[in-house]
């Protein structure tokens, strides 16, 4: 079986090229071909830096758990509650079929899950359309492309369901196709807030032991407090429990998209990859591809700091992004994911150095200084900002409405032997 899916950018829907999927024998495999357009266009550019700007079509291997998609492409795909939502309706489709008595409809593949998300939700800039010319994921009769704020109740009552594997096939078919590839595991839908603007809601868990939405929330407003160029984030209430809204950082303010990568894209590495890589790979590829080299560098040092600080060890290289600006150069996207958490050793999913390890310590990130042309003056200044940022934490959760027990269980992770003041 094999499909050719066209690729597109933006609200101008521009040719960019195709993708051509294949599955022989339950392997798949596919490849990307530019259009000849695009490799025309003076302003056309390499999406991502394994697909470069030449004719014919680029096949990408993926590895065990990886995606058959180039990076570009599969950072467009749903994430972990994403791709459970999909299963979940697929089982529920499966077996009301066999009730039937009815052929069971096939189990989704690699193509099946790129082309579930909805096209007014995907992540970033690009945009798949069939061989018809319809994009995919089409809105379907009478369903608006994403939920209102107004909706959360719903939303979160089906989330819970699917957690507790309670859910209707009403539940899936509402959130299917609205989740997006900024996150994980855990619950959460792209709605459209109050001002029309899109957000990620992110739900509480039903097996959460703390208040982790409210954290998040906590986490992003002391980036902000410590210089960092963070996502704008703001707890809501539905039905009393908190809902995390992060504003969607690949639109623009009237709407447009802009294209998104992660960090692992742009270290042309594979996400399901093994190895171990390190921020300093991160400041290689900034320099080679930035739009603002030095200032994106400094930003990340800023931001492996606050990390450490706030005991964020989630820091893989899918939770870290970049943004198009310009003539082929990008800029570091808004933090996101950032969420503090002592119950887990200490030590950051990407390496601060080869030769510093994982270890998330002050000293480590001080041996990477020159590595990231930072002087021994500035790297001190930009640890008292953050540190002084990180020491209002109560206060600022506090404003956020949590209570004295909400907070408690987060001090481990704001008060230990790597804060610079107490």
């Amino acid at each position: 079986m094999s499909r050719t899916i066209h690729v597109r950018l933006g609200e101008q829907l521009t040719p960019v090229g195709s993708i051509h999927h294949e599955i022989h024998r339950a392997r798949e495999r596919a490849a990307f071909t530019y259009d000849e357009s695009w490799l025309d266009a003076s302003d056309g550019f390499a999406i991502d830096p394994l697909l470069p700007t030449v004719p014919g079509p680029q096949f990408h291997r993926p590895r065990p758990d990886g995606s058959v998609f180039h990076g570009a492409i599969a950072d467009t795909e749903p994430d972990g509650w994403g791709r459970k939502v999909i299963l979940r309706d697929h089982a529920k489709r499966r077996d009301a079929a066999r009730a039937r008595g009815e052929p069971a409809p096939a189990a989704p593949n690699a193509l099946d899950f790129l082309l579930a998300v909805d096209d007014h939700s995907r992540a970033g800039a690009l945009r798949f359309a069939d061989e018809n010319g319809a994009l995919q994921r089409v809105r379907e009769p009478g369903r608006r492309a994403a939920p209102p704020l107004i909706e959360l109740g719903h939303l979160l009552a089906a989330s819970h369901a699917v957690e507790l594997h309670t859910e209707t096939a009403a539940d899936l078919a509402y959130l299917r196709g609205r989740g997006t590839s900024l996150g994980g595991l855990r619950p959460k839908c792209t709605v459209v807030d109050e001002d029309g603007s899109l957000s990620l809601g992110k739900f509480p868990s039903a097996t959460d032991q703390r208040q982790v939405t409210k954290g998040e929330v906590l986490a992003l407003r002391l980036a902000q407090a410590a210089g960092i160029t963070a996502a704008t984030a703001r707890l809501v209430t539905s039905d009393g429990l908190p809902v995390a809204l992060i504003r969607r950082f690949d639109r623009t303010r009237s709407g447009e998209r802009i294209l998104y990568v992660s960090a692992a894209t742009m270290l042309g590495v594979d996400a399901a990859d093994p190895t171990e890589h390190s921020y300093t790979e991160i400041v290689d590829a900034i320099r080679r591809h930035g739009a603002a080299s030095q200032a994106d560098i400094e930003e990340l040092w800023r931001r492996i700091a606050f990390s450490i600080l706030i005991s964020n060890f989630d820091d893989h290289l899918r939770n870290h992004g970049f943004l198009w600006e310009r003539n082929g150069l990008w800029r570091l996207a808004p933090a996101f994911d950032l969420n503090p958490c002592a119950d887990r050793l200490r030590e950051l999913k990407t390496w601060i150095s080869e030769e510093a390890g994982p270890a998330a310590t002050i000293k480590g990130l001080m041996t990477v200084a020159p590595y990231f042309r930072l002087t021994r003056p500035r790297c001190d200044e930009i640890l008292a900002q953050v540190d002084a940022a990180v020491g209002t934490w109560r206060t600022v959760g506090a404003g956020l409405g949590m209570s004295a027990p909400e907070l408690e269980p987060f001090s481990e992770a704001f008060e230990h032997a790597e804060r610079l003041t107490r």
